[in-house]
C-alpha cells in the first residue's frame, strides 16, 4: 500500500512540522559560537530594547541577530550585542545611527 500523494502522508508532513522550532524574532543567542565572526554594532542592556532595534534592521532587510556571552538575569537585562554579517556592517551602523537621530 503507497501513501504517496494520499492525505495519509500529507498530514504526517503537516505534524511533523509543527515540532519544527521557527526562529522567533528578536531571539537571544547564549553562548553560539555561530555569530563570533559576526561584528557587533550595538549593545544594549535590556531585551526588549534589543529586540526592537533588531527587528528594525530586519524590516530593512539587514541580517542581524542577538547574542550574549552568559544568559540574563530574572529582570531580562545583561549585556547583549546586536550583531550584522560582516558584509552588512556599514548599512547596519548607518540605519542605527539614523534612528539614534529621531
Amino acid at each position: 500500500m503507497s501513501y504517496h500523494g494520499s492525505g495519509r502522508a500529507s498530514g504526517y508532513r503537516r505534524r511533523i512540522s509543527l515540532f519544527r522550532r521557527r526562529q522567533r524574532s528578536g531571539e537571544l543567542h547564549v553562548a553560539d559560537p555561530r555569530f563570533d565572526d559576526w561584528p557587533p554594532v550595538a549593545d544594549y542592556e535590556d531585551l526588549p530594547t534589543a529586540r526592537a532595534f533588531v527587528a528594525q534592521l530586519r524590516d530593512l532587510g539587514v541580517p542581524a541577530e542577538l547574542t550574549a556571552d552568559w544568559p540574563l538575569d530574572a529582570a531580562g537585562r545583561g549585556d547583549i550585542a546586536l550583531r550584522v554579517p560582516p558584509d552588512r556592517y556599514g548599512d547596519a551602523t548607518v540605519i542605527l545611527d539614523g534612528l539614534d537621530d529621531d
